[in-house]
């Protein structure tokens, strides 16, 4: 059995779950009000776009696997079966991140749940997760991500994220 014939049905599957997502996100983005801002543009115009690439995107990979397949796909790099090892450790990160948010703040929540993702990732790819230290480089590496998409969205665009202190710095 060829690579194509086998993928086939998946890949069905997957440009039409893309048109079906473009179509709810379009049937969501009908209730936003059409007012349009100060900048000529109103609050449905974005989901409207979305939903509308997302349709075309969908109704192209379609189109494609119902006419022989999705072209030049190379064979999957990734194990026959999934990491559950390593898929803890990833959902670990985002339920940390879902449940400290509010108390830790959106900076340490976003850091820990890089490190817990990263060491997932690792995993999954069979490298060594690493020691004490290596958590705490991936940590700050979070930390170095999350501090200034904190800034920017409490700074700039004056959005109100949790954050630890009441000083809006972290």
């Amino acid at each position: 059995m060829s690579h194509s014939s086998r993928s086939r049905p998946a890949q069905v599957l997957i440009g039409a779950a893309a048109l079906a997502i473009g179509g709810l996100l379009a049937w969501g983005a009908k209730d936003l009000p059409a007012a349009i801002g100060y900048s000529g543009v109103g609050p449905a115009v974005l989901p409207w776009f979305i939903a509308g690439a997302l349709a075309v995107c969908g109704a192209l990979l379609l189109w494609q696997a119902l006419r022989g397949g999705y072209r030049a796909l190379e064979e999957g790099a990734g194990a026959e079966r999934g990491d559950w090892h390593a898929l803890a450790w990833v959902a670990a990160g985002i339920l940390a991140n879902a449940s400290l948010i509010n108390r830790a703040g959106f900076v340490l929540s976003c850091a820990l749940c890089v490190a817990l993702a990263v060491r997932g990732l690792r995993i999954a790819e069979a490298k060594p997760a690493g020691g004490p230290r290596q958590v705490l480089i991936d940590a700050v590496t979070g930390f170095l991500i999350a501090a200034p998409a904190f800034w920017l969205f409490t700074k700039v665009l004056a959005i109100n994220l949790p954050g630890l202190t009441a000083t809006g710095w972290i």
